[in-house]
């Protein structure tokens, strides 16, 4: 695709995407990092500016907007919190879903597959909460 003539941070975008990625490429642990997958869009015909697009992100409908990525061994889940929680958001987790409750919302995720709560987990840190979920293993 030939860049826009009137869009002159196109190669920046470009470049800006490698540096990401070889900066988490050289992480300690970088075997465990993981990116959610973005995109910057920088030809909007509206405004002009650059905006962020997140596929897979769930739509405002009045839930918690979520991610979910998978492994072969693991489901990763990031969700945003509100800017300014009354309490502190808490993911519960259990086999075969994952309840992510923040003030009176409550959004719930299905699984494909169970997974161990002995061994999962989450964080919340900035507004970001990240859930890492070990899958069980056949048996």
């Amino acid at each position: 695709m030939q860049n826009n003539p009137n869009g002159p941070y196109d190669d920046v975008f470009k470049n800006l995407s490698k540096i990401v990625e070889d900066i988490v490429k050289n992480m300690p642990d970088a075997q465990n990092a993981r990116i959610v997958g973005y995109t910057i869009i920088t030809r909007n015909p509206d405004s002009g500016d650059p905006e962020i697009f997140s596929p897979g992100m769930m739509d405002d409908d009045g839930g918690i907007p979520y991610e979910m990525v998978e492994s072969e061994d693991q489901v990763f889940i990031t969700a945003k919190m509100p800017a300014d929680p009354k309490n502190a958001p808490y993911a519960d987790i259990e086999t075969n879903c994952v309840r992510i409750i923040v003030d009176e919302r409550t959004e719930t995720i299905p699984l494909d597959n169970p997974v161990d709560r002995i061994h999962s987990y989450y964080r919340f840190h900035r507004g970001v909460m990240d859930i890492t979920l070990k899958k069980e293993q056949a048996i």
